[in-house]
């Protein structure tokens, strides 16, 4: 029987990965402690890992694929063929920033100006070749953790993963530079993409998912409408595309079908109600395809 080895992101992402799948279709089942996980999809055998180790066990073969932020796919220059990026993160649907940080009062204000300092990060081989683009020299130490607070006091600047900059603030931090945005991605073991059963696989997971972003944030709305209404309905309403529009049995009437931005349905509603619109449904997506 043929079986997809696939690692998912253990940490930070573990919850919002999860919860994607699940949007997906996918049920995913971990125990509190225990590394490996469970789905309802025969096919796939899971395991979790830190996203640090995912891309270069992926590309050992180890795995078929995983899931790993293009940061650390970057910082291990692992071999892998990327399936499709995910627009998704800890605390919402945006990428992550890496950032150069240093303390408020320090006299760094550009990359030039890290020259024979000392830089803590997790993405030693990252800031290295950003201190390269530039051509300074500097140290760069490898942090196991807490870096923000090394920052001024052990350390010169930090480089490191930010998603809204609260945390760099809350140390008194400010941000000198991006040296890149970064979003998960589902990759795979170029061999593993050479298998025609695991490559349709990994495709199909890949448009389930990215149809689960998609629906992020929007919903679906139907009503009834007077045929003489209709024109000013549709002029009001905003589509992905033109909005389905169905004979009723009632001739006079027709059953008009969207799908909109959730955050302005409750502007839109009430408006549709005023043009005559009756039995008006929002309901919820779980994926757009």
């Amino acid at each position: 029987m043929n079986k997809l080895k696939l690692t998912l992101p253990k940490g930070s992402l573990q919850e919002s990965t999860s919860a994607l799948f699940q949007r997906a279709g996918f049920q995913i089942y971990t125990g509190e402690r225990n590394y490996n996980f469970i789905t309802d999809d025969p096919d796939i055998e899971g395991v979790l890992l830190r996203a640090q180790e995912i891309p270069k066990y992926v590309e050992m073969g180890t795995f078929d694929a995983g899931i790993s932020g293009n940061d650390w796919i970057t910082e291990n220059r692992a071999k892998v063929r990327e399936v499709c990026e995910l627009s998704y993160s800890k605390q919402g649907f945006r990428p992550v920033k890496v950032v150069l940080a240093v303390p408020q009062n320090s006299k760094i204000k550009k990359p030039k100006d890290l020259q024979g300092k000392i830089i803590a990060t997790e993405l030693v081989n990252l800031t290295t070749d950003y201190l390269k683009k530039y051509k300074v020299s500097a140290k760069v130490e490898f942090s196991y953790g807490a870096t923000e607070i090394k920052a001024g006091m052990l350390v010169d600047a930090i480089v490191e993963i930010t998603e809204t900059g609260s945390t760099l603030f809350s140390h008194n931090l400010r941000i000198v530079d991006v040296l890149m945005e970064s979003a998960p991605k589902l990759i795979a073991n170029k061999k593993s993409w050479q298998d025609k059963w695991k490559r349709e696989k990994l495709e199909n997971i890949a448009l389930l998912l990215k149809g689960a972003l998609d629906a992020e944030g929007k919903a679906g709305l139907k009503m009834n409408v007077e045929a003489k209404q209709l024109e000013n309905i549709i002029k009001i309403l905003p589509a992905m595309k033109k909005p389905t529009v169905s004979p009723l049995t009632d001739k006079k009437w027709v059953a008009i079908e969207i799908i909109i931005d959730k955050k302005i349905a409750k502007r839109l509603i009430p408006e549709l109600k005023r043009c005559g619109a009756q039995g008006i449904v929002e309901y919820p997506l779980n994926k757009v395809i």
